[in-house]
């Protein structure tokens, strides 16, 4: 119902857009709410580069969106946003041959117990934190070339319950909790989007909370949450409304930079006495790690 509610204040004709012309990326554009994003922005005729990692169910996505909205152009790379080393590769090349106005930071991972990339990196880190780092910081300057450029990066309302925390970005100190450890990293990209916005002020940045739908990444990570909520859970094109409204309308290029959204208004970052808050110190303490982290995968 929270969904039904909300939409009654949206304006209906926010997303009443064409975008030929205008290029997009999608990380995790094949499935869920990333895929329901492509799909609605290949319809209003936008270019769209889907970032996935598995080539079958992409090269599937790919010709479904195709099928569905009669736009050829949709483009596929196959890449593992857990892999820093492939991240670099692929957007050296991708400033080389494309253009692009909106980049999409959708994939995300929550693995319930601690696993290590081939790198040494905590899997869900690599993926959600750095990995979203090095694409979007290494694709800045290509945004920047262009008119209204945006970031939009898919966070998740549960990052409320977490405080920005340094000391121990690949959870070695502490018991794994897979869905603490996603939160936490829920909670870093949104010290990231308030960051970039600050040093970025020519590209609009932005991070939301889709609200709790019925995707395959809930179904898989959650399972007692699923059951216990499946049938009030918002579909993946109710989960996608939001994301589609800060890249496509004029209204959200309107609000302000590095803000978090849920139904296409800004919303708190924080719970009231949750004491989440972290200090200039520490945001950037924050980066500098990321960066040094970042770089020795170049």
């Amino acid at each position: 119902s929270g969904y039904e509610s909300a939409s009654k204040d949206f304006v209906p004709n926010d997303l009443e857009v064409q975008v030929p012309g205008r290029v997009f990326l999608v990380t995790g554009g094949n499935s869920s709410i990333g895929k329901a994003t492509a799909l609605e922005i290949a319809k209003r005729g936008g270019t769209v580069h889907l970032v996935c990692r598995d080539q079958t169910r992409a090269e599937d996505a790919r010709s479904e969106i195709i099928r569905e909205s009669d736009n050829q152009n949709i483009f596929l790379h196959i890449v593992d946003l857990s892999d820093p080393k492939q991240i670099w590769k692929f957007v050296e090349k991708f400033k080389q041959e494309h253009k692009l106005n909106v980049l999409i930071n959708n994939a995300g991972c929550m693995i319930n117990k601690r696993e290590l990339t081939e790198d040494g990196l905590e899997k869900n880190f690599a993926t959600n934190t750095l990995g979203v780092y090095i694409l979007t910081t290494g694709l800045i300057p290509v945004l920047e070339k262009e008119h209204d450029p945006r970031v939009i990066t898919v966070s998740s309302g549960g990052m409320l319950v977490q405080k920005l925390n340094t000391d121990d970005l690949q959870s070695e100190r502490t018991p794994f909790d897979g869905t603490m450890v996603y939160a936490q990293n829920k909670r870093q990209q949104v010290v990231l989007t308030e960051r970039w916005a600050q040093g970025h002020p020519a590209i609009h940045f932005s991070s939301m909370h889709p609200g709790w739908a019925d995707t395959p990444g809930v179904r898989k990570a959650m399972p007692g949450f699923h059951a216990r909520f499946r049938d009030r859970l918002r579909s993946e094109a109710q989960g996608a409304d939001t994301v589609l409204w800060l890249a496509l309308s004029a209204a959200a290029a309107a609000q302000p930079n590095g803000r978090f959204f849920q139904d296409r208004k800004p919303v708190s970052t924080h719970l009231p006495l949750a004491r989440t808050s972290s200090s200039l110190a520490e945001e950037e303490k924050f980066i500098e790690i990321l960066q040094q982290l970042a770089q020795t995968f170049k």
